[in-house]
C-alpha cells in the first residue's frame, strides 16, 4: 500500500512537472517572499527509546519563555495557472513535561525541529488551487523526566518525508485585500502515520511591493515508529496566530 501510494505520487509529480515546464515558457512569473512569525501552542505526547510517554501542554507564553531560537520563511512563484511554494520552519525550545498521578512527577523536554515544505499547485478555478508536494521533518527530542521511582533521560533524532495533498483558495478584493484558506493531509504511513494542516489568512497590500498578513495555523503530526530502545513517538499539535511580512516582485 505504501509503495503504491509513493508510485502514484511520483507519477503525478512527473506529469505536473511536464505541464509546468511547458507553461513556464509562455507566461510571466511573479514572486512573493514572506518572513513570518508564529505564536504557537503545543499539545500532545512524545517519547524516545524505552522512556514512558510524556505529555506536552504549552501555551504561547511558555514557549516564548523557553524559546532558544526560531526562524520562518515562506516563498512563492506564481503565474496564471501554476504556483510553486516553499516553506521553512526552524524552532529550538525547552519545555516542562506534564506530570501525572500514576508515574511521572515532572521533567523537561528539549525539541529542535526543522520543517521544509515544497509544493506545486495548478489553478482549478479562478479562486481554487489544487496541489501536491512533500514536507521534510527533522526532529531532535531529548527528555529528562522524574518518575515516582527514579530519574530517566534519553534522546533521539528522526528525519522523514511526508507526501502531502493540498487545496487552497485565493481571493483578492479590490486589488488590496487578500484572503486565503489552505488545508493539507499527508504522511499516510510513508513518513508519519498521519499529518494535517489548516491555515486561514487575511492580508492587505500597501503597495505593489509590500503586504502584511495575519492568520491562524494548525499543524498536526503523528509519528510513532519502532519498539523498545528504538521507539520514537511525536504526536504533537502545534497551533497559533501567524504574522507575515510579504515582498512582491
Amino acid at each position: 500500500m505504501k509503495k503504491s501510494l509513493i508510485v502514484i505520487i511520483v507519477i503525478n509529480l512527473l506529469t505536473v512537472t511536464a505541464s509546468f515546464a511547458q507553461d513556464t515558457l509562455q507566461q510571466k512569473w511573479h514572486y512573493n517572499v514572506e518572513p513570518y512569525m508564529m505564536f504557537p501552542n503545543m499539545t500532545g505526547q512524545t517519547t524516545v527509546a524505552n522512556l514512558p510517554e510524556v505529555g506536552v501542554d504549552a501555551n504561547v507564553g511558555d514557549i516564548f519563555g523557553h524559546l532558544k531560537m526560531g526562524a520562518m520563511l515562506y516563498a512563492e512563484a506564481t503565474n496564471n495557472n501554476w504556483s510553486v511554494t516553499t516553506d521553512f520552519i526552524y524552532m529550538k525550545l525547552g519545555e516542562s513535561v506534564v506530570a501525572d498521578r500514576k508515574l511521572i512527577e515532572g521533567g523537561d523536554a528539549t525539541m529542535k525541529e526543522y520543517a521544509w515544505e515544497l509544493a506545486g499547485f495548478k489553478r482549478i478555478t479562478p479562486w481554487l488551487d489544487g496541489g501536491i508536494g512533500f514536507r521534510l521533518i527533522d526532529l531532535d527530542v531529548a527528555l529528562d523526566i522524574q518518575t515516582i521511582n527514579e530519574n530517566k533521560s534519553g534522546s533521539a533524532s528522526k528525519l522523514w518525508v511526508d507526501p502531502i495533498i493540498i487545496l487552497r483558495s485565493n481571493h483578492v478584493i479590490h486589488n488590496k485585500w487578500l484572503i486565503q484558506l489552505r488545508g493539507d493531509v499527508g504522511g499516510f504511513g510513508a513518513g508519519s502515520d498521519f499529518t494535517w494542516q489548516a491555515q486561514a489568512n487575511i492580508g492587505y497590500k500597501f503597495s505593489k511591493l509590500f503586504q502584511t498578513t495575519i492568520g491562524y495555523r494548525y499543524i498536526g503530526i503523528n509519528y510513532d515508529k519502532g519498539e523498545g530502545v528504538d521507539r520514537f513517538l511525536y504526536d504533537i499539535d502545534t497551533y497559533g496566530a501567524v504574522v507575515r511580512f510579504g515582498f512582491n516582485f
